[in-house]
C-alpha cells in the first residue's frame, strides 16, 4: 500500500499561555489546517492511501491547563455514533477542526490520521473528573476515505503536558483500512511504555502502526528515527511515524518503517514541512531472524592487559564503560546483572574514541523507566569523559558483533551511521539467552550499536 507522513513545520502561537478566545485560537490553527490541506492533496495525488500528520501540529504546545481551553474541539470518545464530521458539522458544538479534517479525508478521498486538543465534560460523580468539571485530552483521531470519524485515542503517557489529563483507563484503539487491514494508534512517549503500545500490538497481533510523535531527538540512544526503526524491527510491524518539525528545540524524524527498509527524514539544518510517501508491503506473516552464521560464544583466551572500566554520564545514566582500542579485539563490560560483550574489527584505524557500555537500571530523568542496554558508541571527543555525549559524524567503520544477557524480551536494537542516518543488522536473535547483533560493512560511519531493553515490570 500507499503511506504518507508529513513532518510539519507548525506555526505556534507567540504566547501560549495567554488567554484567548475561541476565535482566535481557530485562526491559529486554521493556518496550520492550510498547509495540512495542501500536503493531504499532494500525498493524494501520489497514490497515498492514508497520510499520518504530527502530534500538536494544529495547536502547538506549553499551554497551560486554562490557555489551552480555546484550541480544544469537542469530540465523543464512545463510537456508538457514526458520525461524519463534514457531512454532519451540525451534530456537536466546537468541532471546526474536526470537520476540517473530516473534509480533506472526504475530499482527497484518503483516510488521514491527526492529533488535537480535546475537551470532554465530566461529572463531579466520577472520582476522576478534574475540579473544572471537564477532561482534556491530548487525542488521535482517525477518519476513512469518506470523512467518518473511525476511531480516537487519548494519549496515555503525557510528558511534563500540564494542559492534558491522562485518561482513567488506557485505550487499545486500532481501525480497519481496506489496503492493509488493522492498523493500532499511539502517541510520542507512548512508545516508551508497556501500556498501551506493547500490550496493544501483542493482544490484537497488530502488524501496522500510525504514530504522531512531537519527539525531542537524543542521541545516541534516543533519535527519533533511530528508535521509530529499533520499534519497527522489535516487533516486525510497519511504523508510519510523523514528527514535527522545529529544530531549534531538537525536534525532526519522521519515517515510513517496515522491518527491514525505511523511509527517513531527519534534517537539523532547514525549516519547513516535508512529506514522505512511499510504497511498502502490507506484513502478514511472521519472519524468523536467521542467525546461523553467528555464535554467542565468548572466548576466553587472555588477551594479556585488560581495557581500563570508567564511568560516564549517557542518557543522563550512569553507564561502565570500556574503551574500543586498536584494529581489532573481544571486550565485556558489565553492572548488575547484565554483562555486554563486543567483538570487532576496524576496517581503516582512524582517531576517533569508541567505547563500549553498559547500564542496567531506573532511568530516572524526564520520565521514570527501567533500561537494560548495551551500548557501542563513538565518544565526543578523545578523553574518556567524552563518552556518552551526542555526536552527529564518524568515519570509523566497524564490523561487530554485540551481544548481552539481557533480562527482558523487549530488546530495540538501535543502529545509527553518520549524519544520523540508519542502518540495518546483518542479523539479530536471541541465542543461549543472549540477545544478539551483528553487521559487517555499515553504510557510512559508526555513530550508535546498542540493544536497548526495556525492563517494563520493574519501572
Amino acid at each position: 500500500y500507499v503511506a504518507a507522513v508529513y513532518e510539519h513545520e507548525s506555526i505556534l502561537s507567540p504566547n501560549p499561555t495567554a488567554l484567548v478566545d475561541r476565535q482566535s485560537a481557530l485562526e491559529l490553527m486554521g493556518r496550520n489546517l492550510d498547509i495540512y490541506e495542501q500536503q493531504v492533496v499532494a500525498a493524494a495525488r501520489q497514490g497515498a492511501q492514508i497520510i499520518v500528520f504530527p502530534e500538536d501540529g494544529i495547536h502547538g504546545f506549553n499551554f497551560t491547563r486554562h490557555s489551552i481551553y480555546p484550541y480544544l474541539d469537542f469530540v465523543l470518545h464512545s463510537h456508538s455514533v457514526k458520525w461524519n464530521p463534514c457531512r454532519e458539522p451540525y451534530l456537536f458544538n466546537d468541532t471546526e477542526v474536526l470537520q476540517r479534517l473530516s473534509c480533506m479525508a472526504l475530499k482527497n478521498k484518503i483516510f488521514l490520521v491527526a492529533n488535537l486538543g480535546t475537551k470532554q465534560p465530566c461529572e463531579h460523580a466520577d472520582p476522576h473528573c478534574p475540579p473544572d468539571g471537564r477532561y482534556q485530552f491530548n487525542t488521535n483521531v482517525v477518519f476513512d476515505d469518506d470523512g467518518v470519524l473511525v476511531a480516537t485515542y487519548r494519549k496515555h503517557n503525557l510528558y511534563f503536558e500540564y494542559a492534558f489529563d491522562t485518561p482513567p483507563e488506557p485505550d487499545y484503539k486500532f481501525f480497519d483500512t481496506p489496503f492493509a487491514g488493522k492498523f493500532g494508534m499511539f502517541t510520542c512517549f507512548d512508545i516508551l511504555f508497556f501500556e498501551p503500545a506493547v500490550n496493544l500490538i501483542k493482544q490484537y497481533n497488530l502488524k501496522q502502526v500510525v504514530y504522531p510523535t512531537a519527539w525531542m531527538n537524543q542521541l545516541p540512544l534516543l533519535s527519533a528515527v533511530e528508535f521509530q526503526q529499533a520499534f519497527a524491527t522489535a516487533f516486525n510491524i510497519n511504523i508510519l511515524a510523523a514528527n514535527i518539525h522545529h529544530p531549534t528545540l531538537g525536534m525532526t524524524g519522521s519515517g515510513i518503517y517496515t522491518p527491514v527498509k525505511s523511509f527517513t527524514y531527519h534534517n537539523m539544518e532547514s525549516y519547513g514541512g516535508k512529506l514522505i510517501v512511499a510504497e511498502i508491503p502490507v506484513i502478514t506473516i511472521e519472519h524468523k531472524t536467521d542467525l546461523e552464521k553467528t555464535s554467542g560464544r565468548v572466548s576466553e583466551k587472555g588477551s594479556g592487559q585488560l581495557p581500563p572500566v570508567f564511568y560516564a554520564e549517557m542518557m543522563y545514566d550512569n553507564f561502565t564503560f570500556v574503551p574500543v582500542w586498536g584494529e581489532k579485539g573481544e571486550l565485556q563490560v558489565c553492572a548488575n546483572s547484565l554483562c555486554c560483550y563486543l567483538n570487532y574489527q576496524r576496517l581503516v584505524l582512524t582517531d576517533e574514541l569508541y567505547a563500549l557500555g553498559v547500564f542496567d537500571g531506573l532511568h530516572t530523568v524526564h520520565g521514570t523507566y527501567y533500561v537494560q542496554a548495551c551500548a557501542l558508541v563513538k565518544c565526543g571527543g578523545l578523553s574518556f569523559s567524552t563518552c556518552g555525549q551526542e555526536v552527529t559524524d564518524a568515519t570509523a567503520l566497524i564490523d561487530f558483533q554485540l551481544w548481552g544477557n539481557m533480562s527482558t524480551p523487549y530488546i530495540f536494537p538501535l543502529l545509527l551511521t553518520s549524519g544520523v542516518t540508519l542502518d540495518f543488522a546483518d542479523h539479530m536473535s536471541w541465542k543461549n539467552n543472549h540477545y544478539f547483533i551483528s553487521k559487517n560493512r555499515t553504510s557510512s560511519g559508526l555513530l550508535t550499536a546498542a540493544l536497548y531493553g526495556r525492563w517494563y515490570e520493574k519501572d
